[in-house]
């Protein structure tokens, strides 16, 4: 069942302070869900619509790792990166917000129905436009400036030399907020927008890690699953203590390690590793954030 739409205008109670030192911003916002509360710590992940499986699999850890640890992750509900920000923030069991070009009621592009619905159930869907407001091409760059406005940093996954995703930044950076790039190749022209903004002097980024070191995020401790750290952690240990798949778990980290890569570490057979795998994920010891690709769950960041 959705969601009831409600009105906030700037100024009024609830109306995101992050948004009120701008000009820019609209006058009222049409709202499925709740907004951002002013202590909330919130990171935007945009990118490319039209991305490789690589981007697609780093927006997803990032927004994971970010919303298992109390970052609200924002995005735009695109196809490509930004679906997949969302994704990976549901699947950390935390707040995702979608800003939309459009009416709050209308999901655009259609293909993203049930990540729409999730959303509505699990997360924020918000807009400046008012209920049955249909998607126009212009509409989509000028949400941009919410999106980075709501956020305290903004991370760009993936991104041409011309695209929407630069424009999120350049508001971002008239908004005082930090950029952060994920490196791609060079050679390929979905990193050409990435590499400007390195050039720029965007923050390089490799890891989760790098985002909470951010002058807007470092005060604020997000480890809620740090309590693990010890006993878990020591839990794990004891239980795989001198086995094979003590080894295996070895193997997983942080960053998304896939099944051929695990073939080639461990040398052990495809169907015993299968075995393994789907063992610890059952235990809830490892996820798999995309088709046969893996990361631990005891983060320690």
């Amino acid at each position: 069942m959705a969601m009831e739409i409600f009105t906030v205008g700037r100024g009024q109670e609830g109306y995101p302070e992050r948004l009120m030192p701008f000009a820019d911003m609209p006058s009222r916002l049409f709202v499925r869900g709740a907004l951002p509360a002013d202590e909330q710590k919130t990171a935007a992940i945009v990118g490319a619509r039209i991305c490789t499986a690589y981007g697609k699999s780093q927006a997803a850890f990032f927004a994971q790792v970010l919303a298992a640890n109390g970052v609200a992750v924002i995005s735009g509900l695109a196809c490509g990166i930004d679906a997949a920000a969302h994704e990976g923030a549901l699947r950390g069991k935390g707040k995702t917000f979608a800003v939309l070009g459009c009416g709050v009621d209308i999901c655009y592009p259609r293909e993203n129905i049930r990540l729409y619905m999730q959303i509505q159930e699990k997360g924020t869907i918000l807009s400046e436009y008012p209920p049955g407001t249909v998607p126009a091409a212009g509409r989509f760059p000028v949400r941009n400036r919410i999106i980075s406005g709501i956020s305290d940093a903004v991370i760009v996954v993936e991104a041409r030399k011309r695209s929407g995703s630069l424009i999120t930044a350049d508001a971002a950076l008239e908004q005082n907020r930090d950029v952060y790039v994920v490196p791609g190749n060079i050679g390929q022209p979905l990193s050409e927008g990435c590499n400007e903004l390195i050039k720029q002097g965007a923050i390089v980024i490799t890891k989760p890690e790098d985002i909470f070191q951010t002058k807007a995020l470092k005060d604020k401790i997000f480890m809620n699953k740090t309590v693990r750290k010890g006993e878990e952690k020591e839990k794990i240990q004891k239980k795989f203590l001198a086995t094979p798949k003590d080894m295996v778990y070895s193997c997983f980290d942080l960053y998304p390690k896939s099944l051929d890569e695990l073939l080639a570490e461990t040398g052990l057979e495809i169907a015993d590793l299968n075995q393994m795998i789907l063992e610890m994920q059952l235990e809830g010891l490892i996820t798999e954030i995309s088709k046969n690709c893996y990361v631990r769950n005891d983060l320690e960041i």
